[in-house]
């Protein structure tokens, strides 16, 4: 990697403080994935080349020893001179037999939409040999504008995308990482479901939870406009309803990471939230993603994060106008969803309450989706439609509540929906 000066970073010679390597040592350590150095052979004020040598048989060995080497890079900190995270420099990242599967032209189709430009030059199979062909290595350059923790989380998600492959064993938590490195552009990035099939060793519950996770913050003017996720349209469709019956206090029971809780936050017209999750882990990033911290004392009393559970009594939950339970119940064991079904409509009992869950008869619709199978690893079970209006049509005429059924999603005449939702209303309140 060479990095030249720019007016935001005029002396290159700094990036040892971003990288938090020195330049005058030759470093060197025995990653899992095998040796690693990291030198400089050239430093200046005006330009300035980084070395990385690994002995890594995959993309995906690199991309390892990137995280390993660089974790606070890529996290964007830096101690000793903060202000040098947000700073471009003019990189060139040069990879000389960087693996590329699927064509001549795919490093440009995963690099260039990022703004890099790229030159991928074919690496003969023997050049002594032309007849031979071309092998699956290319001489890669890439070059642009960046902050250095982009430029690196760029190599670190793309990288295992040349390659399609990854030699080592992908989970869920592979799903978090792609998020939290791309989670800023993969959402509108044209080769998005390439990208995240590759990288996530083309696991179609992965790929499925992670595309659907991938929400921009904010919309930018210069992106051409784009269908919404499914996530986005289970969110509208939720708020539709509550707005539509008035509610003024919400409970967003299993509220994970925020992402419901972020836009009942944003409407004014819900005076009081109530973001509750079993996990204390979730409940820390909805804070954060919140940024309940930086919040006005007057604001900061509309809302709040308590841990709960679903499946039990917990007297903090009633007293709402409204309770969401957002693709929550598949998550809930089969024989512990009467346990639910208890708290939220024997006990909490606010006026309404909406579920949403998948509809299993739509996963034939996903590509590779092995029958059988759910969308998400966590999942305890999928509900067909008839199953689905059966479940609510019981918990409704059980506890003294009318039921109705929207469907959330594209429209496919023979699978209906991807998802479904319940919309319950308490009869006294209705009459």
């Amino acid at each position: 990697m060479t990095a030249n000066a720019t007016t935001d970073f005029p002396d290159t010679s700094d990036i040892g403080y971003l990288l938090h390597k020195h330049p005058d040592r030759v470093q060197s350590w025995n990653l899992p994935m095998g040796a690693t150095t990291v030198l400089y052979p050239e430093v200046s004020a005006e330009c300035t080349t980084v070395a990385v040598l690994a002995d890594a048989d995959a993309a995906s060995g690199l991309a390892v020893a990137l995280s390993r080497l660089f974790k606070q890079t890529l996290a964007g900190v830096c101690t000793g001179k903060p202000e040098l995270v947000s700073a471009a420099l003019d990189l060139t990242m040069s990879m000389p037999a960087a693996p590329s599967r699927g064509g001549t032209d795919l490093a440009d189709r995963l690099f260039g939409p990022l703004g890099w430009t790229v030159d991928a030059t074919p690496i003969a199979l023997d050049p002594t040999q032309p007849e031979w062909g071309d092998s699956e290595y290319v001489d890669l350059v890439l070059t642009g504008t960046f902050t250095l923790s982009a430029a690196l989380r760029h190599l670190y998600v793309l990288l295992p995308v040349l390659d399609d492959a990854k030699h080592y064993w992908v989970g869920e938590d592979e799903a978090d990482k792609l998020v939290r490195a791309a989670g800023d552009w993969l959402g509108d990035h044209p080769e998005s479901a390439l990208i995240a099939s590759r990288y996530l060793a083309h696991r179609r519950e992965l790929v499925a939870s992670a595309l659907d996770r991938l929400v921009p913050d904010a919309p930018q003017d210069d992106v051409a406009p784009r269908d919404p996720t499914l996530a986005e349209q289970r969110v509208r469709a939720v708020l539709a309803a509550l707005t539509g019956f008035g509610a003024k206090s919400v409970i967003d029971l299993g509220c994970g990471e925020g992402r419901l809780l972020r836009e009942l936050f944003a409407d004014n017209s819900f005076d009081r939230i109530l973001g509750a999750d079993v996990s204390d882990r979730a409940l820390v990033k909805a804070h954060r993603r919140l940024r309940l911290d930086d919040m006005a004392d007057r604001q900061r009393t509309r809302i709040e994060l308590v841990q709960s559970s679903a499946t039990y009594r917990d007297v903090r939950l009633q007293g709402f106008d409204a309770m969401v339970l957002m693709e929550v119940i598949e998550h809930v064991d089969l024989d512990r969803l009467p346990a639910l079904v208890r708290s939220v409509f024997g006990e909490a009992r606010p006026r309404t309450v909406l579920v949403t869950t998948p509809n299993s008869e739509y996963n034939v619709l996903y590509p590779g989706l092995e029958p059988g199978t759910f969308r998400h690893v966590d999942h305890r079970f999928e509900f067909t439609r008839t199953e689905f209006e059966q479940w609510a049509s019981s918990v409704a005429d059980g506890h003294a509540y009318s039921v109705r059924f929207d469907r959330i999603g594209p429209v496919d005449d023979v699978h209906g929906t991807p998802t479904q939702m319940a919309v319950f209303t308490r009869e006294e309140q209705s009459q």
